[in-house]
């Protein structure tokens, strides 16, 4: 797995499902697109990216499945049992995953990078001060 020392876990809110994701996240931010509201019934989804092989998830999953804004599947994983939201892409398939900070059992070790989809931003959502934001994905 990834850098020796950093390790976040969390979960859903019932346990069910778990993860344990090692070394520093690729990326991390805010979205604030339309899907990632809806799917978090709030007004932006907080994610951290890893490598595939820097994260470990237990328990079942049921998927949903939307198109993404690049036209591809975007797959978020949630518990079948409480209906908590806790990563995004697809075990064994794809090459990272995201993990949404919401499932963290440490909540204060999420630190966003980056605000993306900024144009879709509700105006009762304030932005961290001095986030970078893009209207879109940025390049």
């Amino acid at each position: 797995m990834g850098e020796i020392g950093v390790r976040y876990t969390g979960g859903c809110l019932c346990g069910a499902v778990r993860y344990e994701a090692e070394g520093k996240p690729l990326f991390t931010g805010c979205c604030y697109c339309a899907d990632c509201r809806k799917a978090s019934g709030s007004g932006f989804i907080p994610f951290m990216g890893f490598a595939s092989s820097a994260v470990r998830f237990s328990g079942e999953t049921r998927q949903f499945r939307s198109k993404s804004f690049k036209g591809g599947d975007a797959v978020r994983n949630f518990c079948p049992v409480c209906g908590g939201l806790v990563f995004g892409g697809e075990v064994g398939k794809d090459d990272s995953h995201t993990i949404y900070a919401g499932s963290l059992d440490d909540p204060s070790s999420f630190h966003p990078e980056v605000a993306i989809f900024n144009r879709a931003r509700p105006a009762w959502v304030a932005l961290p001060p001095d986030l970078p934001a893009f209207d879109t994905m940025p390049d």
